[in-house]
Protein backbone atom coordinates (compact mmCIF):
# COMPACT_ATOMS: atom_id res chain seq x y z
CA UNK A 1 0.00 0.00 0.00
CA UNK A 2 1.22 3.45 -0.91
CA UNK A 3 -0.06 6.87 0.07
CA UNK A 4 -1.01 8.72 -3.10
CA UNK A 5 -2.15 11.99 -1.60
CA UNK A 6 -2.96 13.84 1.59
CA UNK A 7 -5.03 16.95 2.08
CA UNK A 8 -6.13 19.12 4.95
CA UNK A 9 -8.51 22.04 5.21
CA UNK A 10 -9.69 24.34 7.97
CA UNK A 11 -12.69 26.64 7.72
CA UNK A 12 -14.10 29.35 9.95
CA UNK A 13 -17.64 28.32 10.86
CA UNK A 14 -18.87 31.93 10.74
CA UNK A 15 -17.96 32.09 7.05
CA UNK A 16 -20.19 29.09 6.35
CA UNK A 17 -22.92 30.41 8.66
CA UNK A 18 -23.20 33.52 6.48
CA UNK A 19 -23.01 31.54 3.24
CA UNK A 20 -25.69 28.95 4.01
CA UNK A 21 -28.30 31.68 4.29
CA UNK A 22 -28.10 31.70 0.48
CA UNK A 23 -29.98 28.66 -0.86
CA UNK A 24 -28.01 28.84 -4.12
CA UNK A 25 -24.79 28.32 -2.14
CA UNK A 26 -26.23 25.17 -0.52
CA UNK A 27 -27.51 23.77 -3.81
CA UNK A 28 -24.21 24.47 -5.60
CA UNK A 29 -21.94 22.85 -2.98
CA UNK A 30 -23.92 20.13 -1.25
CA UNK A 31 -25.84 17.08 -2.42
CA UNK A 32 -29.54 16.58 -1.81
CA UNK A 33 -28.71 13.88 0.75
CA UNK A 34 -26.36 16.22 2.64
CA UNK A 35 -28.96 19.01 2.66
CA UNK A 36 -31.74 16.66 3.77
CA UNK A 37 -29.57 15.24 6.56
CA UNK A 38 -29.06 18.76 7.91
CA UNK A 39 -32.77 19.42 8.41
CA UNK A 40 -32.96 17.69 11.78
CA UNK A 41 -29.86 19.43 13.16
CA UNK A 42 -29.79 22.54 15.30
CA UNK A 43 -26.27 23.70 14.35
CA UNK A 44 -26.38 23.72 10.56
CA UNK A 45 -23.33 25.99 10.27
CA UNK A 46 -21.10 23.48 12.04
CA UNK A 47 -22.57 20.61 10.01
CA UNK A 48 -21.94 22.30 6.66
CA UNK A 49 -18.52 23.66 7.66
CA UNK A 50 -17.35 20.10 8.40
CA UNK A 51 -18.69 18.87 5.05
CA UNK A 52 -17.05 21.82 3.26
CA UNK A 53 -13.66 21.18 4.92
CA UNK A 54 -13.86 17.47 4.06
CA UNK A 55 -14.58 18.15 0.39
CA UNK A 56 -11.73 20.66 0.24
CA UNK A 57 -9.33 18.23 1.91
CA UNK A 58 -10.12 15.55 -0.67
CA UNK A 59 -9.63 17.98 -3.56
CA UNK A 60 -6.22 18.82 -2.13
CA UNK A 61 -5.33 15.15 -1.66
CA UNK A 62 -6.23 14.54 -5.31
CA UNK A 63 -3.97 17.46 -6.20
CA UNK A 64 -6.38 19.40 -8.39
CA UNK A 65 -8.42 21.51 -6.05
CA UNK A 66 -11.84 22.27 -7.51
CA UNK A 67 -10.91 22.54 -11.15
CA UNK A 68 -10.27 20.18 -14.04
CA UNK A 69 -13.88 19.05 -13.82
CA UNK A 70 -14.06 18.38 -10.08
CA UNK A 71 -17.10 19.92 -8.39
CA UNK A 72 -18.22 20.04 -4.76
CA UNK A 73 -21.34 17.97 -5.49
CA UNK A 74 -19.19 15.18 -6.96
CA UNK A 75 -18.08 14.44 -3.40
CA UNK A 76 -20.61 13.45 -0.76
CA UNK A 77 -19.81 13.25 2.95
CA UNK A 78 -21.83 10.73 4.94
CA UNK A 79 -21.54 9.12 8.35
CA UNK A 80 -21.75 5.46 9.29
CA UNK A 81 -24.00 4.25 12.11
CA UNK A 82 -21.29 5.15 14.66
CA UNK A 83 -20.87 8.67 13.29
CA UNK A 84 -17.60 8.07 11.46
CA UNK A 85 -17.46 10.21 8.31
CA UNK A 86 -16.75 8.76 4.90
CA UNK A 87 -16.77 9.79 1.25
CA UNK A 88 -19.22 8.71 -1.41
CA UNK A 89 -17.75 9.68 -4.78
CA UNK A 90 -19.32 10.25 -8.14
CA UNK A 91 -18.03 8.27 -11.11
CA UNK A 92 -16.47 11.50 -12.37
CA UNK A 93 -14.44 11.91 -9.16
CA UNK A 94 -13.26 8.31 -9.33
CA UNK A 95 -12.16 8.92 -12.93
CA UNK A 96 -10.23 12.05 -11.89
CA UNK A 97 -8.44 10.04 -9.19
CA UNK A 98 -7.64 7.32 -11.75
CA UNK A 99 -6.33 9.90 -14.21
CA UNK A 100 -4.11 11.58 -11.58
CA UNK A 101 -2.75 8.46 -9.88
CA UNK A 102 -3.21 5.67 -12.48
CA UNK A 103 -4.92 3.38 -9.94
CA UNK A 104 -8.44 1.99 -9.90
CA UNK A 105 -8.29 0.46 -6.44
CA UNK A 106 -7.81 2.95 -3.65
CA UNK A 107 -9.00 3.67 -0.14
CA UNK A 108 -9.94 7.03 1.29
CA UNK A 109 -9.44 7.94 4.93
CA UNK A 110 -11.23 10.95 6.39
CA UNK A 111 -11.00 12.57 9.79
CA UNK A 112 -13.06 15.62 10.73
CA UNK A 113 -12.90 17.68 13.88
CA UNK A 114 -14.50 20.88 15.04
CA UNK A 115 -14.23 23.49 17.71
CA UNK A 116 -16.51 26.46 18.38
CA UNK A 117 -15.14 28.62 15.55
CA UNK A 118 -13.45 26.16 13.20
CA UNK A 119 -13.85 22.85 11.41
CA UNK A 120 -10.89 20.89 10.10
CA UNK A 121 -10.69 17.82 7.88
CA UNK A 122 -7.82 15.55 6.90
CA UNK A 123 -7.86 13.08 4.00
CA UNK A 124 -5.52 10.33 2.85
CA UNK A 125 -5.75 8.54 -0.51
CA UNK A 126 -4.00 5.17 -0.43
CA UNK A 127 -3.59 2.33 -2.89
CA UNK A 128 -5.54 -0.81 -2.03
CA UNK A 129 -4.05 -4.29 -2.02
CA UNK A 130 -6.15 -6.50 -4.27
Amino acid sequence: MKILGIGVDIINTQRIKRSIKNKKFLIRLFTTVEINNSKILKDKAMYFSKKFAAKESLSKAIGTGFRKGLNFKDIEILNNKFGKPYFRLSKKTKNIIFKNFKVKNFDLFLSISDEKDYSVAFTIIQTRNV
